[in-house]
C-alpha cells in the first residue's frame, strides 16, 4: 500500500534541492568575473622644472589583490607600465606619486596603475608642463668678460684675485683641435670607457638646462692633451683651486663665496650662498652607474697631472658653505671650469 505520507515528505525533499540548486546557479550566475582594478588618476600638482606630484584611488580591485600600484608617464599620450613609473604600494585606496628626472619646458601625460592578477588598469589621462629654467643669476655688481668655444658657446669669465676663471660650467662637445668629443648615454658603455667622453645630465636634449648645468666629462676627457679649453685656456688644477679658496679666506667658508644666490638652481636651502666672487657655481650632479644630485651638488674635475687610478675633484653641496675634495675614479663624470693660463 502506497504511503502517502512519505511520498510528500520525499516530494518535499526534492523541491527543495531541486530550489537550492536553482538558486546556487542564479548566484553563481550573477556573480562577476574577476577584473583589471577600477582607478581615477589625482590632478598633478608640485610642478617644478624636473618634478611632479600625481597620485590615484584605487576604487575597486576587481575582484582580487592589487599587488602594485602608482603612475606611469611619457611624452606621448596614454602611457603605460612600459614607460617610467613609480611604485606606491599595494592594495586598494588611494596614494601619492612623485615624479622626478623630468625634463623643463616639456609636456608630458601621466596615468595612475593598478595591477592585480586579472592585468593592469588605469586611470584617466592627465597632461601637465615643467616649468622652463630660469637664468643664471650672475653677480650683477661685478663686471664679466667672456670666451667662446669651438660650438660658439660663448661663458661669462670672471677675474678672482690673480685668476681669470669662466663663470659657466663648460659645456663644449670638441677637442681643442677640433676632434668630436663622443657623448655617450648608455650607463654601461660608460662605465667601461678608458677614453674621452661626455654626456648631458640624464641624457637630457634640453637646451636651456645644458647652457645652465653644462655637461659631465669622464676624466679621460679633461686629461687629454688635446685640451677641452679655449685656445688660452686650461681645465681647473688643484693648484688653480688652492690658490682660489686661499684668496676667498679658505676652504670651510669658500663654497659660499662661489655659490650661484638664491634657490633657481639649487636646491634650498643653499647654505650661505652669496657668489661675491662672481664665480656663480652651479651644481650640475655627477655620473658613474647613474646620475646622481643635480641640484645638490656641484662637483669639478680637479686635474692633478698624474696618471692612477683615480683623481681630485672639487666639490660643493647645497647645504655647506664648504669646499670639499675627494679622489674619484677616473670613470666618473664632474662639471668642468676652465682658467685662463697664466
Amino acid at each position: 500500500m502506497l504511503n502517502i505520507a512519505a511520498m510528500k515528505r520525499f516530494l518535499k525533499i526534492t523541491v527543495i534541492i531541486f530550489l537550492s540548486a536553482c538558486l546556487m546557479a542564479i548566484i553563481q550566475s550573477c556573480k562577476k568575473s574577476p577584473e583589471v582594478p577600477t582607478l581615477t588618476t589625482v590632478t598633478v600638482s608640485g610642478i617644478t622644472q624636473t618634478s611632479a606630484v600625481s597620485g590615484g584611488d584605487v576604487t575597486d580591485n576587481g575582484g582580487t589583490e592589487v599587488t602594485s600600484r602608482g603612475v606611469c608617464w611619457n611624452t606621448s599620450d596614454n602611457p603605460t607600465i612600459a614607460n617610467d613609473t613609480t611604485s606606491d604600494g599595494t592594495g586598494a585606496g588611494s596614494f601619492k606619486s612623485s615624479l622626478t628626472q623630468l625634463t623643463p619646458n616639456t609636456k608630458y601625460y601621466v596615468r595612475a596603475y593598478a595591477t592585480n592578477s586579472e592585468g593592469t588598469g588605469y586611470g584617466k589621462n592627465v597632461s601637465f608642463t615643467t616649468l622652463g629654467m630660469s637664468p643664471i643669476i650672475f653677480n650683477s655688481d661685478l663686471t664679466y668678460s667672456s670666451v667662446s668655444d669651438l660650438d660658439g658657446n660663448i661663458y661669462k669669465t670672471i677675474q678672482i684675485g690673480a685668476q681669470i676663471w669662466m663663470a659657466e660650467n663648460l659645456r663644449t662637445t670638441k677637442y681643442n683641435n677640433g676632434e668630436s668629443i663622443p657623448e655617450v648615454t648608455d650607463m654601461i658603455v660608460w662605465t667601461n670607457l678608458s677614453s674621452g667622453a661626455y654626456c648631458n645630465y640624464a641624457n637630457s636634449e634640453y637646451n636651456d638646462s645644458i647652457s645652465i648645468f653644462g655637461r659631465l666629462y669622464n676624466w679621460f676627457t679633461v686629461s687629454d692633451n688635446r685640451n677641452i679649453c679655449p685656445t688660452g685656456w686650461h681645465v681647473s688644477t688643484d693648484a688653480d683651486w688652492t690658490m682660489l679658496t686661499a684668496y676667498l679666506g679658505g676652504e670651510n667658508i669658500a663654497g659660499g663665496k662661489l655659490k650661484e644666490t638664491g634657490t633657481a638652481h639649487w636646491t634650498t636651502p643653499n647654505t650661505d650662498a652669496t657668489n661675491e666672487s662672481g664665480f656663480t657655481a652651479l651644481p650640475g650632479g655627477m655620473r658613474l652607474t647613474e646620475y646622481w644630485n643635480v641640484g645638490t651638488y656641484g662637483g669639478w674635475w680637479s686635474f692633478s697631472g698624474s696618471i692612477s687610478d683615480s683623481d681630485l675633484c672639487r666639490f660643493m653641496l647645497n647645504t655647506d658653505p664648504n669646499i670639499g675634495l675627494l679622489n674619484y675614479v677616473l670613470n666618473f663624470g664632474f662639471s668642468v671650469r676652465c682658467v685662463k693660463d697664466n
